[in-house]
């Protein structure tokens, strides 16, 4: 016999069979939560009233017309289909077996509450309460039919029929089951949000209560009390009694609005101990469903019973809340954080920073002397974004005081060739070592040891560039301009940056690779004509088979184009070991080269030997008008500023010198991850923590794809925040100003003017084209304004393009600062809202000696 009834707790009362409402109570019964008794009319039962009255033909006809921009064409289909439904009777077989269900039911001719219970409604991704009708305070075996009756019918209304039109959900796939409850005759009803959905606070849960039934509540017709509970223990936090007006009660006939009696008008509905039992009961219903929750309650002799519960589906994201890991610490957005702009992955955050800072050990006694101690969030992040801290233990300051300051006159003077003789080749025979390793030949043990061996090695190498090559060269700088200034600048003189530029470092070897690759594929019309007129994204896959040549010296090309790659692919957009390195992304250096074909652009050649000239004649004419101890400091401060600016962007390139070696292990790691079902895919891996890998690693099967699909949606969500600059916010640390270190903080940015740091003079106004990564390399344009969260060297070639540049982090001694001087483009650093208040392709205005971008209106 076909089941057109299910007790309430039957496990078979899931969607299909007992609609969303019904499934939900039925799961809430079985958990053993207070749901009023009661039972289930299936939608089979809906499917054979349907059947038996022939009606389906009908209600399709009705249909026809129903349009959901045009409200009169629903309402008149829906009373087309209810009249069908009123003239048509439930089958005798069918009405026997609905009227024993509920004499089953305790007492003689209980109330019931009806409800309907569609196969559409209550889903997390399609969730609209009150589609359908509910029927309060029906007694009798008749009045109960009639009830379920018009529940059926209820799921064509017009504002039903349009929900479903909207979401295109097929007419005749659709089916209606009713829920049939004995009726809560409550004191005080009404609903509890386990998230608030004003703040969107998850650890807040919100309730509205009002005297009476429910339906007051649910239907708007009265202003309920709000009572805010904090989810952890209980305690209420925010509390709005309001004058209630009016409350749904119990009539002879059914239930109707009658006033609230004046005792109870501006009485609490819920004390705080009632409203802590209730949020006990949210919490519980909350887990059962592992989301927030919209749920129905009825208060009845102190005791609570759950009407009902939804997903929520319309909750805004719950905000990011910026909390120090420290509370006595000072963190920024700074320094080697310059080369993390975004969020860290999960495997870089447990593998990365804290081999970072197990580095700076070993490579601070090499240094110094003596091992430092700087706390363990020295580099740490907050909510995935990377941070510095500046405030360390007592032994760090010590280490700082008594070991690191006396050395720095000494180091000052061995930097550069510690670097240029010892650290950079060290990681450079390191690489070299790695040539005879074939990931897809290792075991999967020495893919893993091998690939942490690179990342100690990598991270070795940028604690050393925090010692030998960063933190100088800001000093250097700084000190070479102040010198500058204060002893030889003379009215009509070239800014000091001009002394630190024209050097033949690796970014512009890189360049002038392009240039020269580009001059050679000019002799061959037909090899120029095929790379203009070829999309990059096209020539990067022909690249992947040059044998299948387009053009006879396309195979001559890729060979030489595959040279430069090797010597210039590993120069990382980013440290996090997750993200692609050019090697991954040839596209914008294929349209380097196809800018060069078509004539535009400057001879990066002749830009760095005008830029070299000027420097020297600049310093030259300097010293010239000096003499005694101002020509001796000035040739110092000279000297060390230029020594330290001819390696700065060298040392940069090199850090990915292991990059490319290190995600090839973890790659083929991920592969072999992914053919156990542990990950979906390759590259998943870097979605993983440490701790995770080592656990597959020792024999755990456990999958890993739901956590990485959450993970990777939460960076998404992460991505789009704007991390404060400076947590929290001073003026000065250590007695240094932080504006030259930090980017502006969003707050008081005015609506049409981003605030920024000057780094580079000029004014241009043009497109802006907005990269959150080389995966949109390819929308650049010449002539555009470069508008990025941070730029590393592996974007040098976007500078060629660009007639400004705009970042989000960064100040006057940034790569991106520095580069656009040797360009002669203005840049504006350290907006900090720059890629998420500029719109693609907008026009603005790039002031690079105010340090200010005015936001136009316009769209190029």
């Amino acid at each position: 016999m076909k089941s057109y009834i299910l007790p309430l707790s039957d496990p078979q009362a899931d969607l299909e069979t007992a609609g969303g409402k019904g499934a939900s109570l039925s799961r809430l019964a079985r958990a053993g939560l207070p749901v009023p008794g009661g039972f289930h009319v299936t939608t089979q039962a809906y499917r054979h009233f349907v059947s038996a009255n022939h009606l389906q033909a009908g209600i399709l006809a009705a249909l026809e017309t129903a349009d959901a921009s045009r409200p009169a064409t629903l309402e008149e289909a829906s009373r087309a289909i209810r009249r069908l439904f009123a003239g048509a009777s439930i089958p005798n077989e069918l009405a026997s077996t609905i009227v024993e269900a509920y004499g089953s039911l305790p007492g003689a001719n209980p109330p019931v509450a009806v409800r309907s219970s569609a196969t559409a409604e209550d889903l997390p991704e399609a969730s609209f309460a009150g589609q359908q009708e509910t029927y309060l305070n029906i007694s009798g075996a008749d009045g109960m039919l009639d009830a379920v009756k018009n529940c059926w019918a209820s799921l064509w209304t017009g504002r039903a029929i349009s929900y479903r039109l909207r979401q295109n959900i097929p007419p005749e796939s659709v089916a209606l089951a009713v829920v049939v409850q004995l009726l809560v005759d409550a004191e005080a009803a009404g609903i509890l949000f386990t998230a608030n959905p004003l703040n969107a606070r998850r650890d807040e849960l919100v309730i509205n209560a009002a005297w009476g039934l429910g339906e007051a509540v649910v239907g708007g017709a009265v202003t309920p009390d709000t009572i805010t509970v904090r989810k952890a223990d209980g305690k209420v936090v925010g509390r709005q009694t309001a004058e209630k007006q009016v409350m749904t009660a119990r009539t002879a006939s059914g239930t109707a609005e009658q006033p609230v009696p004046d005792s109870l008008k501006s009485v609490p509905v819920l004390s705080d101990e009632k409203a802590a039992e209730l949020c006990r009961l949210g919490v519980q219903i909350e887990g059962l469903y592992g989301t927030p929750m919209d749920i129905e309650w009825a208060l009845r002799d102190g005791e609570f019973t759950i009407l009902q519960a939804r997903p929520v589906t319309a909750l805004p994201e719950a905000p990011i809340e910026w909390v120090r890991p420290n509370p006595k610490g000072v963190f920024m957005r700074g320094s080697v954080v310059d080369l993390m702009p975004d969020p860290l992955s999960p495997l870089f955050l447990t593998l990365g920073i804290p081999t970072f800072l197990r580095q700076m050990r070993p490579l601070g006694k090499r240094m110094i002397g003596a091992e430092p101690d700087l706390g363990e969030y020295y580099l740490t992040h907050i909510n995935t974004y990377a941070y510095m801290s500046s405030s360390f233990p007592l032994k760090g300051w010590l280490w700082v005081l008594f070991r690191q300051l006396p050395a720095y006159p000494r180091l000052l003077r061995q930097l550069v060739p510690l670097w240029r003789d010892e650290m950079h080749p060290e990681y450079q025979a390191f690489v070299l070592g790695l040539k005879d390793k074939h990931p897809a030949e290792m075991e999967t043990a020495e893919l893993w040891r091998a690939s942490q061996q690179i990342l100690d090695a990598a991270m070795y190498y940028v604690c050393a560039l925090m010692f030998a090559t960063m933190g100088a060269s800001a000093g250097a700088e700084i000190l070479t301009t102040r010198a500058y200034d204060k002893f030889a600048k003379q009215e009509g003189d070239p800014p000091a940056s001009v002394l630190l530029m024209g050097w033949d470092n690796i970014p512009a070897r890189s360049e002038k690779s392009l240039y020269d690759l580009a001059v050679w594929a000019a002799q061959d019309e037909g090899l120029k004509a095929h790379l203009l007129n070829t999309p990059a994204e096209t020539l990067a896959a022909q690249l992947e088979s040059p044998d299948s040549a387009p053009t006879p010296s396309f195979p001559e090309f890729a060979t030489r184009f595959q040279a430069h790659l090797e010597q210039f692919g590993h120069i990382i957009f980013q440290l996090d070991i997750a993200a692609d390195l050019p090697l991954d992304h040839p596209e914008p250096m294929l349209e380097n080269i196809k800018m060069y074909l078509h004539g535009e652009g400057s001879n990066p050649h002749e830009r760095q030997q005008a830029n070299k000239q000027r420097r020297i004649q600049t310093g030259e004419a300097a010293l010239s008008r000096l003499k005694g101890w101002r020509r001796w400091a000035f040739n110092k401060a000279l000297r060390a500023g230029q020594a330290m600016a001819e390696v700065r962007d060298d040392a940069l390139a090199e850090i990915g010198l292991g990059y490319p070696a290190l995600r090839a292990m973890l790659l083929e790691l991920g592969r072999r991850f992914a053919a156990t079902g542990a990950i979906q895919q390759a590259d998943d891996i870097f979605w993983l923590e440490k701790a995770e890998i080592d656990a597959l690693l020792d024999g755990d099967r456990t999958s890993r794809q739901a956590q990485v699909a959450e993970r990777k949606e939460y960076w998404k969500r992460l991505k789009r925040e704007t991390p404060p600059p400076m947590i929290p916010v001073r003026k000065r640390v250590m007695g240094v100003k932080t504006d030259i270190f930090v980017a502006h903080s969003q707050d008081g940015q005015a609506a049409d003017v981003i605030k920024g740091v000057p780094t580079s003079g000029g004014k241009v106004t043009a497109p802006a084209c907005v990269l959150h990564g080389p995966e949109d390399f390819d929308q650049m344009r010449l002539g555009d304004v470069l508008v990025a969260g941070a730029t590393t060297p592996a974007w040098t070639p976007l500078f060629a393009m660009a007639s400004a540049v705009v970042t989000d982090i960064g100040g006057p001694l940034s790569h991106g600062s520095i580069v656009a001087r040797e360009y002669g483009i203005p840049a504006v650093m350290g907006t900090n809202v720059a890629t998420r208040r500029i719109a693609d392709r907008q026009t603005i205005t790039v002031d690079g000696d105010a340090g200010t971008v005015l936001l136009g209106n316009g769209r190029s």
